[in-house]
């Protein structure tokens, strides 16, 4: 059963006032939100992306409509500009909050905290979301916990991936959201506190800078051709895709991307959903086969904005930034490449995508 278990029964619908216009300068700007909106102007300037730990660098300036929601425990605005670099930060005290190991019952567990009832897939609120007003979610994989992704069979797999596509569709359609990130942190490497397999949604009130970089990228249309990566295709279906990109920042970091120009995940059909979940079961399996252990990753989704603006360059795709770069030895991003904004990557990616292809599932 495919289950979403709210804790507020707000009702929101989308409106028809967001609006995308292009401002055609050097510096490419773009303007997100609804009218009568406050707006922030930042550049893009330095590595910004969060889950690839400030790994991009783009050129652009943006402007950003932002609504602002008062936070009773900020001082002063919780979305913050910095002045040097134009790097947006969200001031979230109550997520001091969160422990850092559970005690007792996993929450995640049937019967457990978070999921009092049997479920199949489960998406609830975050207890401690660093955004307001039900924009951050959980979302249970399975009701196993020693479950992962690379474990889930094809029906719970597809299960999991309608339930991305539907949690998308739901807070998509809120008028206070302009952009749906699902994402996963894998191993206690990255920081994840609870063992049972799960991954996380947050809904933006606008398009975030890592997003919006690839969205604003006229080379983007390119980079989803398969065929175009050759020896760096770890693997090849007939709906999906993956490879290690030309510039990897991490050691076996992965594309995955459907043959088909989809814009998101609610425009997935059948085929591509059923394929989606193999692929992912497949490549997790790979990457836990390279070192005879779980891989460490990060995961994350990027999708066709819903802030009812065009975006013809859309094009749904997925990350996977997995940790380690030799078994047991971590990859960590440190000065050098934080103060230079330039990845140094030990492994070629084509070594890199050889590797992968012998590691079988």
């Amino acid at each position: 059963m495919t289950t979403w278990k709210p804790r507020s029964t707000k009702a929101c619908t989308k409106s028809g006032d967001h609006q995308v216009s292009w401002q055609p300068s050097p510096m490419t700007s773009r303007r997100v939100g609804s009218a009568g909106s406050p707006k922030v102007s930042y550049s893009i300037s330095m590595p910004l992306e969060c889950a690839r730990m400030a790994s991009i660098l783009a050129v652009g300036r943006v402007s950003v409509k932002r609504r602002r929601v008062p936070s009773a425990d900020v001082t002063g605005d919780p979305v913050r500009i910095d002045p040097l670099s134009g790097v947006p930060a969200r001031i979230v005290p109550s997520r001091q909050g969160r422990p850092n190991l559970p005690d007792g019952t996993c929450p995640f567990c049937p019967g457990g905290l978070e999921a009092p009832e049997p479920y199949e897939v489960l998406a609830f609120p975050n207890r401690w979301p660093p955004m307001s007003e039900g924009r951050a979610e959980i979302i249970l994989y399975s009701p196993i916990h020693d479950a992962d992704l690379g474990r889930l069979d094809a029906a719970q797999g597809r299960r999991l991936v309608d339930l991305w596509a539907q949690r998308s569709a739901a807070l998509g359609a809120r008028p206070d959201v302009d952009y749906v990130l699902i994402f996963e942190n894998r191993g206690a490497a990255v920081g994840a506190t609870i063992a049972h397999p799960h991954g996380q949604l947050y809904a933006f009130d606008s398009v975030p800078p890592a997003a919006l970089v690839e969205l604003d990228n006229p080379r983007a249309a390119a980079t989803f051709d398969a065929s175009a990566h050759g020896d760096r295709i770890v693997v090849e279906g007939p709906h999906w895709s993956a490879w290690i990109p030309e510039a990897a920042g991490w050691p076996y970091e992965l594309l995955v991307a459907p043959s088909s120009a989809v814009a998101d995940l609610p425009s997935l059909d059948a085929n591509q959903r059923d394929h989606l979940a193999q692929i992912l079961r497949e490549l997790v399996q790979r990457l836990d086969g390279l070192f005879d252990a779980p891989m460490p990753y990060m995961l994350w989704i990027h999708q066709r904005p819903f802030d009812g603006g065009r975006w013809p360059g859309a094009r749904l795709h997925i990350h996977i930034a997995p940790l380690l770069r030799a078994p047991g030895t971590q990859r960590f991003v440190a000065a050098g490449e934080l103060g230079s904004g330039v990845l140094f990557n030990p492994i070629d990616p084509v070594t890199a995508a050889a590797s992968l292809r012998a590691a079988l599932p």
